[in-house]
């Protein structure tokens, strides 16, 4: 009776997913403009700034109704990537300390212009979104490097996408 119930909570837990639709997106706005994110963290991946970029583009395309153009649009997403970091994490040995794991930051500066902007409520803004994930130390970077850099720019886009037309 017990795994009766539990199979029934998983299957009720993993079918609750809620998806963001265009869900805050004015209707007037049709068209966004996002701008390619220039590297200029100190720390260099050559792949980094046309991935991040086009991992923006996708989940705009895939959670909005908003049309990707080069032109003039109702709203402009733009920035830089200002951070890509490796530290150290979870000493495992206080004597000799070792770390267990290591920590990949990554940092963007983000101006978003709402073009339609009315002036009572004022949805542009310019911040900085920062997402990390942590990796075994033992295991070798670069072979996982695409993989964790997906995984935090996945992060990464869910949030600016989120703050700028979620707003929440």
């Amino acid at each position: 009776m017990k795994r009766i119930l539990f199979f029934l909570a998983v299957v009720v837990v993993a079918g609750c997913s809620y998806k963001f639709n265009g869900a805050s997106i004015p209707p007037a706005m049709k068209t966004l403009n996002v701008r390619f994110f220039e590297n200029n963290a100190p720390l260099v991946i050559p792949t980094l700034a046309q991935s991040f970029t086009e991992d923006l583009k996708e989940r705009i395309r895939t959670q909005s109704r908003l049309s990707i153009t080069q032109n003039d649009a109702d709203a402009i997403i733009e920035g830089r990537i200002t951070g890509y970091d490796l530290r150290p994490v979870a000493f495992t040995d206080n004597r000799q300390p070792t770390a267990g794991a290591t920590r990949l930051t990554i940092t963007v500066e983000v101006k978003y212009t709402n073009n339609l902007d009315t002036g009572k409520v004022k949805t542009s803004f310019n911040e900085t979104f920062s997402a990390f994930t942590e990796f075994p130390a033992n295991q070798n970077l670069q072979t996982q490097q695409p993989a964790l850099i997906k995984k935090v720019t996945t992060q990464l886009t869910e949030n600016i996408f989120n703050r700028a037309f979620a707003q929440w």
